[in-house]
């Protein structure tokens, strides 16, 4: 065994107690369990992976009421109790003074896991409606205005990471987009830091594929608080985009994993961006590189049911 591996931040989930499982049928709490494990390890492995997570860090949790930020203050609580280093956690919402909000939902949840939590009251629901035409998306501006509202938060907090709920799914879905709608090469980092250098935001759920953190969230049955300023909107190029991964991973599996694989091996040489490789003035030099062209050579790629709408023609 490796020492990747034997690092607290992957160690087994402790199984569930006799008195925790009373009254619950066997399958379900074995599968559970299974998720529980899967969900720590993932989340463990992403830490280690970007090192998000360091000794003294205030962990600013950022719980918008959904299921990817429930899961993430979940697991990152878990992870907590057998992290190699010492941290704290404070959970943030951002009540942004939606009409119909339930204001009470979170911080009865924050007091009955025990766990320390602030909630900023900003009304930026009537900036979006009175600034944004009837009709037109609203994410854009409340994703800034909510950024910059989080930015202080974690200076008056002391918090030294933030840390958002966006998942695997997420990430692949922000790189579609850019590529679709944006001409750019653009995904969402695990680790970055803000505009302003002053803060590090991190994505410890960068791993962890949507329908897991849908499955846990039923499991633990947490208060969601569904989005109706932005989450009603029909027709957002995110829904299309989303729907169409979640489609193509039911009849291709194993393609998302493999989207957000190549996110991280990048062969910047044979892109098209003259910022990242100099083709001005790419001459021969008489001397071999691993970065070199490869047009002819024959490339293989493992074999697997092919790509929706293409049929694979060997060559020979």
């Amino acid at each position: 065994m490796n020492a990747a591996t034997e690092s607290p931040w992957l160690a087994e989930a402790t199984p569930p107690t006799a008195t925790e499982t009373a009254g619950a049928k066997p399958k379900i709490e074995r599968e559970a369990h299974k998720l529980e494990k899967r969900l720590c390890r993932e989340v463990g492995r992403a830490i280690m992976d970007f090192n998000m997570i360091a000794e003294g860090d205030r962990v600013m949790v950022c719980m918008s009421g959904g299921k990817d930020s429930y899961t993430l203050l979940d697991i990152l609580r878990k992870l907590q109790r057998r992290a190699p280093v010492q941290f704290s956690i404070v959970a943030v919402n951002l009540d942004q003074k939606q009409p119909g909000f339930p204001e009470h939902v979170l911080p009865d949840y924050f007091k009955s896991i025990g766990v320390d939590f602030h909630i900023e009251n900003q009304d930026t629901y009537s900036v979006v409606k009175r600034v944004v035409p009837e009709g037109k998306t609203t994410c854009s501006l409340c994703s800034r205005l909510r950024r910059a509202i989080l930015y202080k938060v974690a200076d008056e907090l002391g918090a030294t990471k933030i840390a958002l709920g966006h998942h695997r799914d997420d990430i692949v879905a922000t790189l579609m987009l850019n590529m679709f709608y944006g001409g750019r090469m653009k995904g969402m980092p695990p680790k970055l830091v803000s505009d302003d250098g002053k803060h590090v935001v991190i994505r410890p759920l960068c791993y962890v594929p949507e329908k897991d953190t849908a499955r846990w969230a039923q499991y633990q049955q947490f208060p969601i608080i569904p989005c109706n300023l932005c989450g009603s909107q029909d027709g957002l190029q995110r829904v299309a985009v989303n729907e169409m991964l979640r489609e193509w991973d039911k009849k291709f599996p194993g393609r998302i994993e493999s989207m957000l694989r190549a996110m991280g091996h990048v062969v910047t040489t044979h892109m098209m961006d003259p910022r990242l490789h100099d083709f001005q003035n790419a001459k021969a030099t008489g001397v071999a590189s691993p970065d070199g062209d490869m047009a002819f050579d024959h490339e293989e790629f493992p074999v697997a049911p092919g790509l929706p709408g293409l049929q694979v023609v060997q060559l020979g």
